[in-house]
């Protein structure tokens, strides 16, 4: 009895310890739309969620393609496009993100995670890619 009640005890303890140490680093935005600016922070806001921390992709409920060292990446207007619009299980952001936003957190997941296209993709570029 006493060796349960001390394990009981113990588990309450890690559970209770785990609560106060956890982190939300991922953050909310408030309203309908995103509030990060940076491609940076909109990566880890909302890209991550799916294609990991590291852009490493991932397999499970579904399937989320890699975004590091990805040669389809190469073409500008592809990611502008997935970004804007979506296909298959990527969600369309558009109506989520301004123009700026996309060409911003497409720039950032161009020239980062192994990934070295340095051709930055503009504002105007995204408008006329996302049809707005």
């Amino acid at each position: 009895m006493k060796l349960s009640l001390k394990l009981l005890f113990l588990v309450n303890m890690l559970c209770v310890s785990t609560y106060i140490y956890a982190t939300d680093d991922a953050g909310f935005s408030e309203g309908a739309n995103f509030e990060e600016v940076t491609g940076e922070a909109l990566y880890h806001a909302i890209c991550q969620g799916c294609h990991m921390p590291m852009a490493q992709g991932a397999k499970g409920a579904g399937a989320y393609p890699a975004l590091a060292q990805n040669p389809k990446l190469a073409a500008a207007s592809y990611v502008i496009y997935m970004v804007s619009n979506g296909m298959g299980g990527m969600p369309p952001l558009k109506q989520y993100l301004s123009d700026e936003q996309i060409a911003e957190v497409v720039n950032y997941t161009r020239s980062h995670f192994g990934n070295h296209f340095t051709d930055a993709v503009s504002a105007n570029d995204v408008k006329t890619i996302a049809q707005r």
